[in-house]
């Protein structure tokens, strides 16, 4: 086919936003870096040094794949509804946003239903060449990898199968300009000698073994293994998870402090399987959510016709735990009353039911938790002092998960994993840009609102996709002024030129004040657009959240009905 001249660059620009309050950049919902070109070309010489031209080929390679990918998610989006080919030139448009090289097309044949496809394009100015003859001289070999795999991994993805790219010339061999070809994996006779490039390297696979095999021992030897089901890497958290290995070494009581959903129980899981009581059963009970007249029943037990009601002689949780763990959550929350005679078991070791006169030993690990500042409850009346000191013998305080950042991560993905499961679904993940609401979010429900707003985002995301910032905060002007926060600090570089100032000059004549000159775009962006509202706010370089706070926020603009 004829090539056409690229479309329009403007919808791919308007997606770059720099933020330097916080220090990111941003191409939609991916996070870039800008980085001098000297280092990147340094990095890549001391890998070809350190283990190699092929393992270094591998891995720059599989490196540019994965980057090509992520624009083909991208280019999917960005220009949906348009031909095919304007779809896929986002991909080489990027290349050359990126300061990766010029891209010029030769001929594009692309049939995603058919499975054909044949690509053809030049490079000039490709920076893996310049690097290459800059250390190396010029080379009888083609050596702009991480290009090749770019090509490869993006023109795949677009067309949900292997495509191959060759580079036929190349600029570091002493050609005019970099040339590569790409094909379905099939068509060309010779792939066995290029797929090895996209596959894992076997000896970084060997050095990766190696290294878990140290971290094994090492973590054995400290026994600093995590049990499955406790996530986290911060300071703060190591901290409390140290304490706590520690405390299951002893039948020491145990007062977890935190806020609502910081994950009490869960470490106090932790410590009853790391002690030796492991094999004994772990009882928790809500002392919270007890009626007041029942909580010593729940407790102690009770005998037959010990209260109205009482038809049958039944264990109490503290009979039910013996030999393990007992964890009493919202420990505040327990009736003086109550206070009395739990400070008694904690003494003697021995319960009395209610409606009877017998003792019974017990043999109990206590384990209590409280998100309230028991010391001033103590001074107000509402707990008692001697069993305040009896609990306080070991307090260990849960960090809220604002002060917990670098537990993010992990526990995105340990959490995503199993709602996969439950929804039946598969996605690619959370984007860097919902990454990063997620790091900035307050969390006044720790990680319990974590949990669910990762289910949420779950449910939202399209079979396949990415779960992107609307699909995790339902509240969309909260979210719109959470990107103003996080992204928006940054804005799109204007270059200085006479139509620039000539569009300036129109604006101050027209005697429109900034916010009417906001309506009037929005108006028109959202006209354009026919009502929907994320082509509208591709067409202003702005997220669909952002167009929804602003459409809300601008008394002149329209807002779009709900849907019904």
């Amino acid at each position: 086919m004829d090539i056409k001249d690229y479309p329009d660059i403007q919808d791919l620009r308007a997606l770059i936003r720099f933020s330097e309050k916080d220090g990111t950049i941003w191409l939609a919902e991916n996070r870039m870096v800008l980085m001098h070109n000297a280092s990147l070309a340094a990095l890549r010489k001391e890998l070809i040094d350190s283990v190699g031209r092929d393992h270094a080929r591998r891995v720059l390679t599989r490196m540019g794949f994965a980057s090509g990918v992520r624009d083909a998610e991208l280019a999917k989006r960005v220009r949906a509804g348009r031909s095919l080919e304007d779809g896929f030139f986002v991909g080489p448009q990027l290349h050359m946003l990126e300061g990766v090289a010029r891209v010029v097309p030769v001929a594009l044949e692309i049939d995603v239903p058919a499975g054909h496809f044949y690509g053809e394009f030049l490079w000039e100015s490709s920076w893996e060449a310049e690097a290459q003859v800059a250390d190396y001289g010029n080379d009888p070999e083609p050596a702009c990898w991480m290009h090749i795999g770019h090509a490869s991994g993006y023109a795949s993805a677009f067309m949900d199968r292997f495509i191959l790219f060759r580079e036929v010339e190349c600029a570091a061999s002493g050609a005019n300009h970099c040339r590569i070809v790409g094909k379905p994996v099939e068509a060309w006779d010779d792939a066995a000698e290029y797929t090895p490039y996209f596959e894992a390297d076997s000896l970084l696979n060997r050095l990766l073994e190696l290294r878990h095999q140290v971290d094994y021992l090492r973590s054995s030897i400290v026994q600093q293994t995590l049990t499955p089901h406790m996530v986290g890497a911060s300071r703060a958290f190591r901290q409390a998870y140290d304490l706590v290995q520690k405390a299951a070494a002893s039948n020491v009581s145990v007062l977890l402090l935190g806020e609502t959903g910081v994950g009490k129980e869960r470490f106090a899981r932790t410590l009853h399987a790391l002690s030796a009581r492991k094999n004994g059963p772990f009882v928790a009970i809500n002392c919270a959510a007890l009626p007041h007249d029942l909580i010593e029943s729940e407790l102690f037990g009770a005998e037959k016709g010990a209260y109205t009601g009482a038809q049958a002689a039944r264990m109490g949780k503290f009979e039910r735990a013996d030999g393990g763990t007992l964890f009493l959550d919202e420990i505040g929350e327990l009736p003086l009353a109550a206070q009395a005679k739990l400070l008694r078991v904690l003494q003697e070791g021995e319960i009395e039911r209610l409606g009877d006169d017998r003792t019974r030993k017990i043999n109990v690990r206590l384990v209590t938790a409280t998100n309230v500042n028991l010391h001033e409850a103590v001074g107000q009346g509402r707990f008692r002092a001697d069993l305040y000191y009896r609990l306080n013998v070991y307090p260990i305080h849960i960090p809220p998960l604002r002060e917990r950042i670098a537990d993010i991560p992990p526990l995105v993905e340990a959490m995503l994993e199993r709602f996969y499961t439950l929804h039946e679904k598969r996605l690619l993940g959370v984007t860097d840009k919902a990454m990063q609401f997620l790091k900035a979010h307050p969390w006044p429900g720790n990680i319990r609102e974590l949990e669910n707003m990762l289910e949420r985002g779950v449910i939202l995301a399209p079979q396949g996709g990415w779960i992107e910032v609307e699909h995790l905060f339902s509240h969309i002007p909260q979210a719109g002024e959470q990107d103003a926060a996080v992204c928006s600090a940054g804005h799109l570089q204007v270059e200085d030129s006479p139509e620039a100032g000539e569009l300036a000059e129109r604006f101050f004549s027209s005697g429109l004040s900034l916010e009417q000159l906001e309506a009037m775009l929005l108006n028109e962006s959202m006209r354009r657009a026919e009502g929907n509202m994320a082509c509208a706010a591709r067409r202003l370089g702005i997220t669909r959240p952002q167009l929804a706070y602003r459409l809300k926020k601008e008394p002149g603009a329209c807002v779009p009905p709900a849907p019904h």
